[in-house]
């Protein structure tokens, strides 16, 4: 997502089991790509739970979707547009391989620690990737040390990290500060601290969005 140039921070407030957070990952960086090397961007992924009271071994996944949205029927119409944004965004999601639903904390911990690694956009694509098309039980500490390993970190260390407490005070703190600014859901998009964009816009939008956090810096 780097790009050089002037600099806009970016701070991306999202769950790694919400497929719209893949879709509005993918426009962002086309609309980043869009401006080549006037913008330089400095991304920053932030915890966001959709279901921070999900017991930490996950449930199964028909169960939460009808717990959910009520019916399987009505996932099916939202997956519909899923389906026909990931052809557009090049996402090959494939929902029915996910069998389970994580408890996605252990994930959100293993984002903040591929911060400090600098390598966290390579992690979340890993996780987004492993979870929506392999269907990878994201909640499990060697399922993560694996989708850890394809973004660059050494496995053993990863799975090291997950077993401690490390990072866990930290990754609470950041989603209290994302709460506090009233997010309900996501994606949400924090621009230079100042100008928000909820769900997964356009890239359009996100343009115009970005020129309007350069005319306010």
């Amino acid at each position: 997502m780097n790009q050089s140039g002037a600099l806009l921070r970016i701070e991306i407030y999202s769950d790694v089991i919400c497929p719209w957070c893949y879709v509005g990952k993918r426009r962002l960086e086309r609309a980043l790509g869009q401006l080549e090397d006037r913008v330089k961007a400095q991304i920053s992924w932030r915890p966001f739970q959709l279901n921070p009271t999900m017991p930490e071994e996950g449930m199964d996944r028909t169960l939460y979707l009808r717990a959910k949205f009520g019916s399987l029927d009505a996932f099916g119409q939202m997956k519909e547009h899923l389906l026909a944004a990931g052809v557009e965004e090049q996402i090959p999601f494939a929902f029915e391989k996910v069998l389970r639903t994580p408890n996605t904390f252990l994930a959100h911990r293993l984002i903040r620690y591929g911060e400090q690694q600098g390598c966290q956009d390579a992690v979340v694509e890993s996780l987004f990737r492993g979870y929506f098309a392999e269907g990878s039980d994201i909640g499990s500490v060697p399922v993560l040390g694996q989708l850890a390993g394809r973004a660059g970190l050494d496995v053993a260390a990863v799975e090291s990290f997950l077993h401690s407490e490390e990072g866990t005070t930290e990754v609470k703190a950041e989603e209290a500060a994302g709460r506090k600014l009233g997010i309900r859901g996501v994606p949400y998009f924090v621009l230079n601290g100042s100008l928000s964009i909820s769900g997964a816009q356009s890239p359009d939008i996100f343009l115009s969005a970005i020129q309007q956090a350069e005319r306010e810096a």
